[in-house]
């Protein structure tokens, strides 16, 4: 079972980080709950955004594939436990070097973004 979930989440995390990095807007917004929020800082300012927010973000700039930009994202570390899973992702792109941490959870077989938490490391 353990392996199996690791299997799911990694499946997720590849359709986000793709989402991202593409703009593919479709695959991305399979990824979260549809209540999800998103909160972090970037150079130090707070940003709080509902998913549908976030994602029309996403929607409206140019996607870093868009900048000629490599896919360098990757997962740093995931934990499970039952029905519930923490992930620590580094996302470097559009000349920032984001750290995000996804809360996650299996609903209806499904593994889905419940929040989204990240910062900006110089």
């Amino acid at each position: 079972m353990y392996q199996e979930n690791i299997k799911e989440i990694e499946s997720l995390i590849t359709d986000y980080f793709e989402g991202i990095f593409y703009g593919d807007i479709t695959k991305l917004e399979s990824c979260f709950h549809e209540k999800a929020y998103i909160y972090g800082d970037i150079k130090g300012v707070d940003y709080l955004k509902s998913v549908n927010e976030y994602i029309e973000g996403v929607k409206s700039r140019q996607s870093p594939r868009d900048l000629n930009e490599n896919l360098k994202m990757k997962i740093i570390g995931i934990d499970i436990m039952g029905k519930i899973a923490m992930a620590k992702l580094h996302v470097p792109m559009l000349g920032y070097n984001y750290y995000d941490y996804l809360s996650l959870t299996k609903i209806n077989k499904d593994w889905k973004i419940v929040n989204k938490l990240f910062t900006h490391v110089q």
